[in-house]
Formats: structure tokens, C-alpha cells, sequence
């Protein structure tokens, strides 16, 4: 006689529902047990699906599982694995598998990547496909404290760079300055790649740690928005008051130290949100250097990001550009240090004394620094005038 059959809502109902199924486990189809067999194995398949985990098998059996299929020796995983030595140890258990193992054991055995992995869904993401985590410089951004310093820094690479891509704001964010190419990156031709988007990812990272509390609007940035965060330069903390207006406005700046091969003076990019982000490597610590670059990343932002730009802007800004986006945000960073008109009539062009370098500074209201630069940069001389640059001054304010 077939008993009431009951949903499963607890483990209590759970068991029973077992002990019910092996009781009548043998019943013929289409007999009231039949029919009461059929419902209660539908039940507790829907209960176990919701609420047990049947988990996985561990990977190294599943490695030997697919060596077994395809008659595959130890030496046949040295491709994937690295060494005989460490082929070893991960069959045996004494070396966990590194990200990477496990992506070439899943691309070229088959290895289903939850499986590897550990986690239901699991895949392996295909933008660190096409490229090798071991070419960024891990062992100087695991020095400077971007990631962690483990043993192994080379084997756990991708690992280590997922991380700092997950800080950064996921893959989405990640992909703009990892491959997409575009004419307006000003970026030194000897620049090493791998490097250049560790630090943006840094950057953004800092970004993410430290959001501004204000929204930001776009159009904020213009001439006028410029000028006055330029007239911030006349105080000796401009740097730093600059850092707090900007964060106003929704705008986070940060200043990062460049890595080794990078040739960079700053970049403008974007947070998931969309919020504006400027990175300066202060590169060369003075004043001057500080405010063209800041007004340069600015000007990206106002004129570019602001407008539908999609690509970070990755500047060098030693070098000379025909790009139309990069000319146009060096004229604004100009003018909005120095109005041109202003510019084209006094006599510091010509006559580039301490004295007439200080005059025009007080008459704009913005740091002796800013005209000094200016002027050394128009006649190539980078004697002249040197004490008033501000060599030493802008890193410690951010630093301290």
C-alpha cells in the first residue's frame, strides 16, 4: 500500500523519503507504489540539487583520469605543469596547482575548469588568454606592495594579476588599457607593455580604495574649472589642495611611482561608474612638472573622456605627437596655466629673468614653477632657471 507522499522541506523529511524509496525500490511502473517510487525520487533529486553539495572530484584525480583516457605519462604534462619535478609534486599532492597549470591543462587536456578550479561555473577568463601574466614585473609590484609576497611569485603570476585586476574593478575595466589599440596613447615606443598596464590597474585600484564622496557631473571639467584648479599652484600644498578640489567634483588623483621601463608621466581613466580617474608618476618631482601634467590629464577628461572616448589617454609627455586629441589637451594645459593672449605680449618670451618670471607669476596668480617651466620648455634649455622649478617638492606631499 503506498503511503501519503509529503513535499521535503527538512533532512528529517529527507530521510524518510530514503528509507520510503528502499523500501519499495523493486515496484513495478504503473502500480500506486510505481507512481509513489517516480514522485519521491523527482522530490529528493529537487531537495539534494538545492541543498546538498555534491561537489567535485579533486583535481589531481581528475588529471590522472584524463592521463589514464588518453595513455598520457608524467612526461606528457611537463608542457602544462613545468618540470618533471613539479609534475610530481602535483600528482601527489605536494604542490597545489597555480592558475596557469590549470588553464593549460584545461585548453589542452579538456579538464572541465570547474573541475580544476574548485568552483561550480568556474571558467577561465579570455582576456588573460592572450597574454602571459609572467611577463609583469611581479617581483617589483610585490616589493612596492601592489601584491602579495609570496613564495613562487613566477608560478602564481596570473593568480597575483587577477587580483590587482579584480582591485582595479574587474575584468570590464581592465580590458581599455590592456589591448585596445588606438592612435591617441602617447605612449613611448620602448615602453614596456606589461608594466604599463600593471600601474593603471594600480591606479584604478587606489581609485577604488579611496572614491571620492561627490558625484561626478560631466562637463565639470572646462577652461574655467581649469584655471581655477590652477591658481591653486600659487600656495607651496597646491599639489595637494589640487587633490582635494578635484575630489570635490567626483575626480580621484593619484599619484603612483612609475615602474621601471614605463617612460610615463600620467594617464586619464575611468572606474566602472565612470568616474574620472588621473594617475601622475611624478617621474620628474617638480612643480612644474606636477601642473602641466595634471592640467594635460585634466584636459583629457573635459575634452575627451567627457565626450564618448572609450580609451584611457597613456601619456609621455616628453614626446612630440602629431595625434589631433593629444594637441588639443596640450593647448589646454597651456592656456589654462597661462592665457595665451597674456602669454604672446610679455617680455619673459624674450628677456627670461628670475625677476620677470616672478612679475607675470603674481600677475596670474599662479607658482613661479609654471612660468619657469614654460619658458624652459619653448627655448630646450633645461638650465635655465632652475631654481625656481621646484625640484624635490611635490612627491613629499603626497608621500608624508
Amino acid at each position: 500500500m503506498s503511503s501519503v507522499i509529503k513535499p521535503i522541506r527538512t533532512e528529517e523529511d529527507h530521510q524518510r523519503a530514503l528509507a520510503r524509496i528502499d523500501e519499495i525500490f523493486g515496484a513495478e511502473e504503473d502500480t500506486p507504489e510505481g507512481d509513489e517510487l517516480d514522485v519521491l525520487v523527482d522530490l529528493v533529486m529537487y531537495y539534494e540539487s538545492k541543498t546538498v553539495d555534491m561537489g567535485f572530484p579533486d583535481p589531481v584525480s581528475a588529471i590522472k583520469f584524463r592521463m589514464d583516457q588518453a595513455e598520457l605519462t608524467q612526461r606528457d604534462l611537463i608542457p602544462y605543469i613545468g618540470s618533471r619535478a613539479k609534475v610530481s609534486e602535483v600528482l601527489s599532492g605536494k604542490r597545489d596547482l597555480t592558475m596557469s597549470m590549470a588553464r593549460a591543462l584545461h585548453q589542452n587536456l579538456g579538464i572541465p575548469a570547474d573541475v580544476l578550479l574548485q568552483k561550480p561555473g568556474a571558467e577561465f577568463d579570455s582576456l588573460l588568454e592572450e597574454i602571459d601574466p609572467r611577463r609583469y614585473p611581479v617581483k617589483e609590484m610585490a616589493k612596492r606592495g601592489w601584491i602579495d609576497q609570496i613564495p613562487d611569485l613566477a608560478d602564481r603570476a596570473e593568480e597575483l594579476i587577477r587580483d590587482l585586476i579584480e582591485q582595479a574593478g574587474g575584468m570590464q575595466v581592465a580590458a581599455a588599457p590592456l589591448y585596445r589599440k588606438n592612435g591617441h596613447r602617447r605612449i613611448n615606443a620602448k615602453a614596456d607593455p606589461y608594466a604599463l598596464r600593471a600601474w593603471c590597474w594600480r591606479v584604478l585600484g587606489l581609485a577604488n580604495e579611496n572614491p571620492p564622496q561627490a558625484a561626478y557631473q560631466s562637463g565639470t571639467v572646462t577652461p574655467e574649472f581649469m584655471q581655477e584648479v590652477a591658481h591653486l599652484s600659487v600656495s607651496e600644498d597646491g599639489p595637494r589642495r589640487a587633490q582635494e578640489r578635484l575630489a570635490e567634483h567626483g575626480i580621484s588623483l593619484v599619484v603612483e611611482r612609475h615602474l621601471p621601463r614605463t617612460h610615463l608621466d600620467g594617464a586619464a581613466l575611468r572606474l566602472r561608474d565612470g568616474r574620472p580617474v588621473i594617475g601622475l608618476t611624478l617621474r620628474y618631482d617638480r612643480i612644474d612638472n606636477f601642473w602641466f601634467s595634471l592640467m594635460h590629464e585634466l584636459a583629457h577628461v573635459g575634452l575627451h573622456l567627457d565626450n564618448g572616448e572609450e580609451e584611457p589617454f597613456i601619456d609621455d609627455l616628453s614626446l612630440n605627437v602629431t595625434d589631433p586629441l593629444e594637441k588639443e589637451a596640450d593647448r589646454h594645459a597651456r592656456d589654462a596655466l597661462i592665457p595665451p593672449e597674456i602669454w604672446e605680449s610679455n617680455p619673459v618670451r624674450e628677456r627670461a629673468t628670475v625677476l620677470e618670471v616672478y612679475d607675470l607669476a603674481q600677475e596670474l596668480g599662479v607658482h613661479p614653477a609654471v612660468i619657469a617651466g614654460r619658458v624652459r620648455h619653448e627655448k630646450g634649455n633645461y638650465r635655465l632657471l632652475s631654481q625656481l622649478v621646484g625640484s624635490g617638492k611635490v612627491r613629499r606631499q603626497f608621500e608624508s
